[in-house]
């Protein structure tokens, strides 16, 4: 190989390693959403993108303590959400990590940047292109490259083939090499006797003119000089070079047309190998598409039926507009959840609740709340003990002992927010003691299993609050908070029997808790109103604990937001409140079985 040819490799290797140097992916650094799983639901956590790997740490800080999780790129299948417009996803075998941008632009900037470097770790970015595989035959080098080492048993003859060529070109080159060197042989022999010829004729002319007519002179015709110049005995004789005079020119024109004629049945012969090569993958591409149809099938029938079933972990099951799960299932994994929740009761004790507001705010901020508050008691307090019977929009959902519950359904743009009232009497126990344990928020999370979080966000006054709190999140549903205003106080009625009691909750807004993305804000008014029921002992004895009991009539009417389905709603409903009233009346019997009596 010439120097030149160097060169040019060596030009050319390096033009390809600057283009692929330019063209390889940049590594991104940033904190996204991921799915971590049910219970938890989305979390900020910092990913890495490098060198056709994605891994992740819980925060940049923790990146030297080594990631939580990498999958390569090679194989791995990217999929922007149809729905979620700010959601990918990236599926590697049977991991999936559900990711969530910022917005769709910075979406789209992850999926292309995910795709180049799954390119590069597949193989098919610019440092794997088609420069660096063998090939059959090197044109350079005019031989067959032995790079190739998948070659069939039918390549074999192709290389034969491919010989016969190269032997085919030596000798064409070597006859046109012999051909060249004739030519310019009698090229130069016959500009060397022209030369000569016209030394000679100039010769002549001066004798002429010199001394007149020469001796012995006679006119000759111009025919016979011509005759005697092109047919006399003595013809003209170029002189070759040594080895040139034998040169066969009939021999020479055989050989050349018997290494054309091979040349072309040669070629015609690897046309018809190559078309009998192209038939073959051919039929081996129509199998392969045959495969992947049929692989296709099965996957789309498997996805169909993981749709069928509710596989926890996975975001597109969760509640909301759009999801997999039906309303059956969805039910069953909210019973589910629920019953563990009541297996655990015992055992749940808060150690969540933040530290309370012990001085009183100016309440000045808050009085269009309180011109409600008064309103809502007051309505609580008016429609708390009027019978429903006989009512055609309140529904009788349960009746057991004393214990009425009724529903009138209504939904809200889709939302059920079904209204329900209960009425109860509870043995032992007083209105005061009731809607003081119903109230307080720092023994909330004694009896409201279903409470995460509460905070006392504001203290208005000795009797009212604000109070914040999350909700146990209950696969499949998303998490929910309410913000809502707490009051009690006691309302004297002027009847003979005596004053009620009233606890009073009802949602608001505030400015250091405003609705996140991450729970459903719950709108809620509640009324608990509560009257003491005493039989008077005989004969002036103190009164007791067997004397007393509490008529409770309990309201709610809740929004719970987001997108469960209504037929799941009305059965919970139907299942948990009365399970609330009978839980909580237990709870307060037994905080004050052994307390003095608080009217």
């Amino acid at each position: 190989m010439s120097d030149h040819s160097l060169n040019a490799t060596d030009e050319e290797e390096n033009s390809s390693y600057d283009e692929d140097l330019a063209n390889t992916p940049t590594e991104i650094c940033e904190t996204l959403s991921k799915w971590t799983n049910y219970i938890h639901g989305w979390q900020d956590r910092y990913l890495v993108l490098k060198d056709g790997s994605l891994s992740y740490y819980k925060s940049e800080n923790e990146t030297e303590y080594g990631c939580r999780g990498s999958i390569s790129l090679a194989k791995a299948l990217i999929q922007p959400h149809e729905f979620d417009e700010n959601r990918f996803d990236v599926t590697v075998n049977e991991t999936t990590w559900y990711l969530r941008s910022d917005n769709p632009d910075h979406r789209e900037q992850w999926v292309a940047a995910l795709e180049s470097h799954k390119n590069v770790a597949g193989g098919y970015g610019p440092d794997s292109g088609l420069r660096r595989h063998g090939s059959l035959f090197s044109v350079s080098s005019a031989s067959l490259s032995t790079a190739s080492s998948s070659s069939f048993k039918k390549g074999r003859n192709l290389k034969m083939k491919l010989a016969e060529m190269e032997t085919f070109r030596d000798i064409l080159c070597r006859q046109v090499d012999a051909l060249q060197g004739y030519f310019d042989a009698c090229a130069a022999q016959v500009e060397t006797e022209d030369n000569d010829t016209l030394a000679d004729d100039e010769a002549d002319d001066e004798n002429e003119d010199d001394y007149g007519t020469p001796r012995n002179s006679v006119d000759i015709p111009n025919h016979i000089k011509h005759d005697n110049h092109h047919n006399g005995n003595k013809a003209p004789h170029i002189r070759l070079p040594p080895g040139m005079n034998g040169l066969d020119f009939k021999g020479e024109a055989i050989t050349f047309k018997a290494t054309t004629a091979g040349i072309i049945a040669t070629l015609s012969y690897c046309i018809d190998l190559m078309r009998q090569r192209e038939d073959t993958w051919h039929r081996r591409l129509d199998k392969e598409q045959e495969r992947r149809r049929r692989a296709e099938d099965a996957y789309k029938g498997c996805m169909e039926e993981l749709k069928k079933k509710a596989a926890i972990g996975g975001p597109d099951y969760q509640e909301g507009p759009h999801s997999a799960i039906n309303e059956e299932e969805f039910y069953d994994a909210v019973e589910s959840a629920l019953d563990r929740n009541d297996k655990l009761e015992e055992m749940v004790l808060s150690n969540q609740i933040t530290d309370s507001v012990s001085a009183m705010t100016d309440a000045g901020a808050l009085a269009p709340y309180l011109a409600e508050l008064e309103r809502k008691v007051s309505e609580h307090h008016r429609l708390a003990f009027q019978s429903k019977d006989g009512e055609s929009d309140w529904q009788l959902l349960l009746e057991e002992g004393e214990m009425k519950v009724y529903r009138r359904e209504v939904e809200e743009d889709g939302i059920v927010v079904d209204p329900l009232k209960a009425q109860n009497v509870v043995k032992g126990v007083t209105a005061h003691e009731i809607c003081h344990y119903f109230w307080d928020v720092d023994i909330r999370m004694e009896w409201e299993t279903t409470v995460e979080i509460v905070k006392l966000v504001e203290k208005i006054s000795d009797n009212t609050v604000v109070v914040y709190q999350t909700h146990k999140r209950m696969w499949p549903t998303m998490q929910r908070d309410s913000l809502f205003v707490s009051s009690i106080r006691q309302v004297d009625t002027g009847d003979d029997d005596g004053p009620s009691w009233v606890v009073c909750n009802f949602s608001v807004d505030h400015p250091s808790l405003p609705v996140s993305n991450k729970c459903v804000r719950v709108k809620l008014n509640i009324g608990l109103v509560c009257k003491t029921l005493v039989t008077p002992p005989p004969d002036g004895q103190p009164i007791t604990r067997d004397d007393v009991s509490c008529k409770i009539a309990y309201a709610a009417y809740v929004n719970p937001g987001g997108w469960v389905p209504a037929s799941v709603l009305r059965t919970l409903a139907k299942r948990e409140y009365p399970r609330f009233l009978r839980k909580f009346s237990a709870y307060v019997q037994g905080k004050t079985k052994d307390k003095p009596i608080m009217f």
